[in-house]
């Protein structure tokens, strides 16, 4: 596990096969869904902008504050929740207020931000009601089954509460009116099943959950349909929308569907730089960023490490210069399904191979805690041909989490890749250091 020699005969290499544009961000999102268990231990800093300014900012630090009911209590700490996420502590309060308050929240996958949407549903639910109270609409199947998934495990000791799935496939007989309490679908059939089939009556829902907007705006037909949802519901109906990201889109289409909001922003993630040294070494080619490469795992103590290619035909090579050296090289295409994929990154984690070679697909996918080290064989540009400043934070992030310190390396090939490594460092005023692989004592020098 010290050094190169020990570390090339027992590690093994994963080349994900994506080309840089061709990440779907559904499978993203149910990629990151399914790869993760617990709480992430998020840095980021919590912006609360209330919809009243005036009113006390309440946040709580455990959940009995919340004064839930005991079944649904049980539920949340028979999930693995011990004390709320830092989303959670100042979102629950807000999901569980009466009245009913509004709000877009912006949260990454494993902040916990399904659980609190499926806690506030469950909470607002009367089960003496026989009929459909609450509604979560997201952009796909997969996504929709996840997240029921996550209500089912919530409510399983409060089982008068029922959920139906309106999802493709889940035919119902014209005419039926359904009695579950809670609805979880894809716009494209939650529409059908309250506007043209008429299901459930849209004017006795009284919580209306959108999640995934950054993906859902992404799909063809889902902001369209989603707006036409959020039309036939009442006035005093609450309203909640969830994003990983708050592009300029997203923000409009939260805007449009979701009225006087409370919002909860993360800030932004450039503070994580603090505990990462960048490098960059100068390559003639891509042979040279191979031999840089050995020469930086020759030394340093590494735990695991993830490189990143740009493309997949740079991925294919890399692939086959590890093969030639007596390495053993595992190949995860893009065509295998996303449940694989999370199997060999839930390998990865638990430490039974030490590298990942990945494309942007792994960028925003992983938080491990062993990985010291991240490698930018290509270093990632925007389709305009300057620096992708924001895939650039998302991969060198992969290192230097959870309060350790970490190393990113970038591989420089031409005065174009350089200027790449100029424009990263006026975008977040940070210097990259050009380091000497060839010279093993500077190298040392530098790293420490």
């Amino acid at each position: 596990r010290n050094g190169w020699a020990v570390f090339s005969l027992n590690c093994c290499y994963f080349i994900f096969f994506f080309s840089p544009f061709s990440v779907d961000p559904a499978e993203q999102s149910l990629l990151n869904k399914l790869i993760r268990h617990n709480l992430v231990k998020n840095r980021n800093q919590v912006e609360v902008l209330q919809r009243d300014p005036n009113s006390p900012l309440f946040s709580v630090k455990t959940f009995e504050e919340l004064r839930l009911k005991p079944q649904l209590l049980q539920g949340v700490y028979t999930m693995g929740f011990n004390r709320p996420s830092r989303i959670q502590e100042n979102a629950l309060p807000m999901m569980l207020a009466e009245p009913p308050q509004n709000l877009i929240a912006q949260s990454q996958s494993g902040t916990g931000k399904t659980a609190a949407f499926s806690l506030a549903m469950l909470s607002h639910v009367n089960p003496a009601n026989k009929w459909t109270q609450c509604l979560c609409i997201a952009p796909t199947y997969e996504l929709a089954v996840q997240i029921g998934h996550v209500i089912e495990q919530m409510g399983k000791f409060y089982p008068e509460v029922k959920l139906a799935y309106a999802v493709r496939g889940n035919r119902l007989l014209r005419g039926t009116t359904i009695q579950e309490h809670i609805v979880i679908g894809t716009p494209g059939t939650v529409l059908d099943w309250g506007l043209k089939l008429k299901f459930f009556d849209p004017k006795k829902i009284r919580v209306f959950v959108l999640d995934e907007a950054d993906v859902m705006i992404a799909t063809q037909g889902h902001q369209d349909q989603s707006i036409r949802i959020q039309r036939l519901l009442p006035k005093d109906c609450q309203m909640l929308l969830l994003s990983a990201t708050f592009e300029d889109s997203v923000w409009s289409f939260a805007e449009r569907i979701i009225p006087d909001p409370n919002i909860i922003k993360l800030k932004r993630e450039e503070e994580t730089l603090d505990t990462i040294k960048q490098f960059y070494v100068v390559c003639k080619e891509k042979e040279d960023k191979f031999s840089a490469l050995c020469n930086i795992y020759g030394s340093l103590t590494i735990a695991q490490a993830m490189i990143f290619c740009q493309t997949r035909r740079m991925a294919s090579w890399l692939s086959g210069q590890l093969s030639s050296e007596g390495h053993q090289v595992a190949l995860l295409s893009g065509e295998m399904m996303v449940e694989q994929r999370a199997a060999v990154i839930e390998r990865f984690r638990e430490g039974k191979e030490k590298v990942l070679v990945t494309t942007n697909v792994c960028s925003r996918g992983i938080d491990v805690e062993q990985v010291s080290i991240v490698v930018n064989f290509d270093l990632p540009v925007g389709r305009d041909g300057n620096s992708d400043n924001e895939t650039y934070l998302h991969r060198i992030g992969r290192t230097g989490r959870f309060g350790k310190k970490g190393f990113a390396f970038n591989m420089v090939d031409s005065q174009e890749t350089m200027d790449l490594i100029h424009q990263i460092e006026l975008h977040f005023d940070r210097k990259i250091v050009k380091l000497d692989t060839d010279d093993l004592d500077e190298l040392e020098k530098m790293m420490n």
